[in-house]
């Protein structure tokens, strides 16, 4: 998604240097311990599922700020505010995809400087890469692998609580354990069912579920990147859905087009489920529950177009 993906604005680019000279003397870095005034770790989450895995781990002992947290909106039209620049400066510890998809993140980190500042890209991390694909947090082994890279900074800067962080982090991965299951559970019932993709974003699970999908590749990276896919791509996935050879539509809710919307339509005029999975996770969600609940709303999905 990189052509796509959020930017920072000039306007912002250029206030960020005023306001680390203007106001520096009025944000707290950090005492001797790493930790801020009020005793717990000041973190900044690119993106809010990171900051949940933080806030899951971390307990009461960090103060998490997450950027991107609406699901109703499209991440790539993403602009800083003065309020997470500030959050940036004193943050302890950072946490960004990386991969391409959150260039921003760098820029900030970037303007407001910090040698003690630890920063973790889950891309980096994650252990399960697909081909042109930065969505590494919908695979549960990668969640698994960035959550005890949390716990591992975490009790680098505060030592003191280690045993409450390693306590919490396989309080974590025993929670991602039911989101194997439940792919499990899809693959022993639907394996090989074909399905469609308007993007990218969920073949990080339809694999480990073993889903057919038929969508072209073209088509899902040219929509995941914010380009126009290829005239036969579209004309493919449009055929798929009104020959009925797709079970389900697997949608990207929060990147949607006048190409997607169509897809849509299509599909429910022919009676062919329509599920949407979002890259932001949803309020009073953890990545847990989010996850599981877009699985379950596929499994039902499946089970009405068998």
């Amino acid at each position: 998604m990189s052509k796509r993906h959020t930017r920072l604005t000039g306007f912002i680019l250029a206030f960020i240097a005023l306001f680390l000279l203007s106001a520096c003397g009025n944000i707290s870095i950090s005492n001797g311990t790493g930790q801020s005034s009020d005793s717990t770790i000041p973190v900044v989450a690119a993106e809010n599922f990171y900051g949940d895995m933080i806030s899951q781990i971390g307990g009461k002992h960090v103060s998490v700020t997450s950027i991107l947290s609406d699901p109703n909106v499209d991440p790539h039209t993403y602009e800083s505010n003065v309020n997470q620049v500030k959050a940036v400066a004193k943050a302890r510890l950072v946490i960004a995809n990386g991969g391409g998809y959150d260039d921003w993140m760098d820029k900030l980190l970037a303007s407001t400087p910090d040698s003690t500042r630890k920063v973790i890209k889950g891309f980096d991390v994650a252990k399960v890469k697909l081909p042109d694909n930065e969505h590494v947090w919908y695979s549960p082994e990668n969640a698994r692998t960035i959550a005890a890279t949390i716990a591992s900074n975490l009790k680098a800067i505060d030592a003191s609580h280690a045993s409450e962080y390693d306590k919490n982090l396989q309080n974590f991965q025993n929670e991602v354990g039911k989101i194997d299951q439940k792919l499990a559970a899809i693959k022993s019932r639907y394996a090989q069912t074909p399905v469609g993709l308007t993007e990218t974003i969920f073949l990080y699970q339809t694999g480990p579920m073993n889903l057919n999908v038929l969508t072209p590749q073209d088509f899902q990276k040219a929509m995941a990147e914010g380009n126009d896919p290829p005239a036969n791509t579209v004309v493919t996935a449009e055929n798929q859905i009104n020959n009925r050879q797709i079970k389900v539509l697997i949608y990207n809710k929060q990147t949607q087009s006048a190409i997607t919307s169509k897809l849509q339509s299509d599909a429910n005029a022919q009676n062919i489920p329509v599920v949407p999975v979002t890259e932001t996770m949803p309020a009073n969600k953890t990545y847990q529950s989010w996850m599981l609940g877009q699985l379950a709303m596929l499994e039902q999905a499946l089970s009405q177009n068998k």
